[in-house]
């Protein structure tokens, strides 16, 4: 990772790409959205929930994901005792300096930076993807840890061919298949500044294979190695983000301050690491899901789990998932997987997405 913290203010959910190590923040009336990236770590979202709470935020919304040892997520919290948006600008101020520190966890002296953006809303699992590329997730750092945390036959595989005579590039992907596939593959492309022209799905059991004509937004093809190499490993870093499929345990309880700063710390004191979390609270219930390992990216010993259940609550917290003990999935699975929630998504104006007469 390079050294370098950056914060950004705003008047609502808008968006720049140039940023590593940062904390942004997007006030609105109804909550203030706090960005955050930086090394991954055991314990790392704990120490995250533990400052929010020290500093009278509650979190009321957020989505994390840990890819290729980086982290990002996105949290709304509100003031806990108006319950309202955070806007004053030296408490903004103070979080921002606080979570800095969290997410550099080496001593490392870094720099924070505060930026006002322009108005504009963005889809949060798009805006994720935006995070995590921008801090280079892609880049395989540590090929022991990633072939731990990756088996290589569920790893995806790209390909970047050139097709000359129609001036296209053609991108094909082969993955195993799940839930918004194709909406992480499409949105990854077009941040990246290519537009799709055609293209081809399909599915079978379990894999799913996708092929893209494109261009670069300039209206060329590729034009490098470099950059097929690039376009590979960012289409790859965009299937594996969510693709983890660990322990799933969710948690159902009344909504109250802290809680969550609780809930994590119980996780990190018994040794499991949170790989993506999804929180959300509505009419003064909490709902998280959390998708967790142990420290070495290895399954979870379901007795450390009995554990955390009394020290937490059985009724409280479910295994919701556990890989360890699913039936196989049933064949004949459907192209839904692949498109998920990807038409009922805004802001995709530039996508040019046609089936392929081939």
């Amino acid at each position: 990772m390079e050294d370098g913290s950056w914060m950004r203010l705003e008047s609502n959910a808008s968006f720049s790409l140039s940023f590593r190590e940062c904390v942004g923040f997007m006030p609105s009336n109804e909550h203030t959205s706090i960005e955050l990236s930086g090394t991954d770590r055991p314990g790392l979202l704990s120490e995250v929930c533990a400052v929010l709470a020290d500093l009278h935020c509650n979190v009321v919304n957020a989505e994390i994901w840990t890819h290729n040892s980086r982290a990002a997520a996105v949290v709304h919290v509100t003031d806990d005792s108006t319950g309202c948006a955070i806007k004053d600008p030296n408490r903004l101020a103070t979080i921002r300096d606080l979570l800095c520190n969290v997410l550099r966890g080496n001593g490392a002296v870094n720099t924070a930076k505060m930026t006002l953006s322009p108005p504009g809303v963005t889809n949060r699992e798009r805006r994720l993807h935006q995070i995590m590329f921008a801090d280079r997730d892609y880049e395989r750092v540590d090929k022991e840890e990633i072939g731990r945390m990756h088996d290589k036959s569920t790893r995806p595989f790209v390909t970047v061919m050139d097709c000359y005579e129609k001036d296209y590039t053609i991108v094909t992907m082969r993955s195993k298949d799940r839930p918004k596939l194709l909406f992480d593959i499409v949105c990854t492309l077009t941040d990246m500044q290519y537009v799709v022209f055609h293209g081809m799905v399909n599915t079978g059991r379990k894999e799913a294979y996708q092929e893209f004509y494109i261009r670069h937004v300039d209206g060329l093809p590729i034009g490098s190695e470099a950059e097929r190499e690039r376009i590979t490993q960012g289409l790859e870093a965009a299937i594996e983000r969510r693709a983890y499929e660990g322990l799933e345990l969710e948690l159902c309880a009344e909504d109250r301050v802290g809680l969550l700063s609780d809930i994590t710390r119980v996780f990190r004191e018994n040794g499991l690491c949170i790989k993506r979390a999804e929180i959300s609270t509505k009419d003064g219930k909490a709902k998280d899901t959390f998708y967790v390992s142990d420290v070495t990216g290895s399954p979870v010993d379901l007795r450390i789990i009995d554990s955390i259940r009394r020290q937490i609550g059985p009724s409280v917290l479910q295994v919701k998932h556990n890989p360890l003990l699913s039936p196989k999935q049933p064949q004949g699975t459907t192209a839904g997987f692949l498109f998920g929630n990807f038409f009922r998504t805004r802001n995709f104006q530039n996508f040019k997405l046609v089936r392929s007469a081939s």
